[in-house]
């Protein structure tokens, strides 16, 4: 009986060990399925992340690129508008040749062009001021012979005394030899010194009169150009009183050299001056059709990515064109006689044209667009802020160009002219 219970209790024991053992394995197989659970979940977790950090990229990538799309046509767009804007205002100072001349007084008081003498500060005025002395090098202390006291009593200590006189009579002795050669030697510096000072002061001052005379040369130039030009001036006023010639026609170059015209149409002015007739003849040259812009509007296309213009129709380009050699006509013709205050001009006969190139020969050759001539009493009392210039020269028997654009020549013969 004893056997059975020991071997039943053995066999109760292994089982209890198995089944302990049966759920540690399902414990460990547990805790290994959540940990592949835990690490997969982390993956995910990561993926996510990365697909969220990518995704976040590519909207900033793609927000980047539109924000810099927007801005590049917002730029090509203002380029366009200030493109237009400056061809608007290029076609109207064309356009108004004439009226931008009507608010001018075109006088020109000649006692302005009077000048006075302005001369700049001294440029050396550093040579001016004197080179400080150099420091003053002291002498070296002069050395003091130092006996020791007397002594009192024994005989010894008096040669012992006289030992140490003699010492410090040495001593001082060489001291002072050193004194000597240190005082002749700082000596010697306070020469050199005050010889590179003195030299360096005179080259100051020979310096400092050479520019002064260089300075008061210049002073004396700019003295002597205004002086001559205020004498042209006073030449200038007092022949034009007596109205000769060479007056008349420089106060006229003035006068129109003053006008400003549209860097797009300068006009070039020259004239005689016949005094029998009181007659100012006057020639004008103009740029050609093609200094005239051909553009209608600039506009940008986005599919393309450029800005392209349109052309303005060819009937626009010959009315402007048309247009400004007649105001230039009317407008040299107003300059000159408004700015005649004394009237020494009775008359103007004026042509206007171009220089082009000659297709029949390939040479330079002018190109009378306009010929004119015209009292001074009948123009002075148009009201040219309501002419139409083409119907002011009409009215004045002008010989106009019926297409200026194309380089028509007006038929200028019978008209007087240069």
């Amino acid at each position: 009986m004893a056997r059975r219970g020991f071997l039943a209790e053995i066999q109760r024991q292994a089982r209890v060990a198995a089944r302990d053992a049966e759920r540690q394995k399902r414990v460990a197989v547990k805790e290994h399925q959540a940990a592949i659970r835990r690490v997969e979940k982390a993956r995910k977790a990561e993926e996510r992340q990365r697909a969220q950090a990518a995704r976040a990229r590519e909207a900033a990538r793609k927000q980047a690129e539109k924000e810099a799309r927007e801005a590049h046509v917002a730029a090509m767009q203002a380029e366009v508008e200030e493109l237009n804007l400056g061809l608007a205002e290029t076609y109207d100072e064309i356009d108004n040749l004439l009226a931008a001349t009507l608010g001018v007084d075109d006088y020109v008081d000649l006692e302005s062009l009077r000048r006075e003498v302005e001369h700049p500060p001294f440029d050396r005025a550093d040579l001016e001021q004197a080179i400080p002395a150099p420091v003053l090098i002291p002498d070296p202390e002069e050395p003091v012979l130092e006996t020791p006291p007397p002594p009192r009593g024994f005989f010894r200590r008096k040669q012992r005394h006289a030992a140490r006189i003699a010492a410090a009579e040495s001593a001082y002795a060489n001291a002072r030899a050193e004194w000597e050669v240190q005082k002749e030697s700082r000596q010697a510096q306070r020469e050199i010194a005050q010889a590179e000072h003195q030299r360096a002061e005179s080259e100051r001052a020979e310096m400092l009169e050479r520019e002064r005379a260089r300075y008061q040369s210049e002073c004396d130039e700019r003295e002597a150009e205004v002086a001559e030009h205020n004498l042209a001036v006073d030449t200038l006023i007092a022949n034009l009183a007596y109205g000769t010639v060479e007056a008349v026609q420089e106060y006229v170059s003035i006068v129109l050299a003053n006008s400003v015209y549209p860097k797009q149409f300068m006009a070039e002015h020259s004239c005689e001056f016949e005094p029998s007739t009181a007659e100012l003849r006057m020639r004008v040259l103009i740029p050609g059709p093609s200094s005239v812009p051909a553009v209608k509007a600039f506009k940008y296309t986005r599919s393309t990515d450029q800005i392209t213009s349109t052309t303005l129709p060819k009937r626009s380009m010959k009315e402007r064109y048309a247009g400004a050699v007649h105001q230039v006509a009317i407008r040299s013709l107003h300059e000159v006689f408004e700015a005649d205050r004394r009237g020494l001009i009775k008359a103007i006969s004026l042509e206007l044209g171009t220089e082009t190139i000659d297709p029949a020969t390939g040479q330079m050759t002018y190109v009378p667009f306009i010929a004119v001539a015209v009292e001074r009493a009948t123009f002075v009392e148009f009201d040219l802020s309501e002419v139409v210039p083409l119907a002011t020269l009409t009215h004045l028997n002008a010989a106009v160009s019926k297409n200026p654009y194309d380089l028509v020549a007006a038929n200028t013969g019978g008209v007087r002219k240069r």
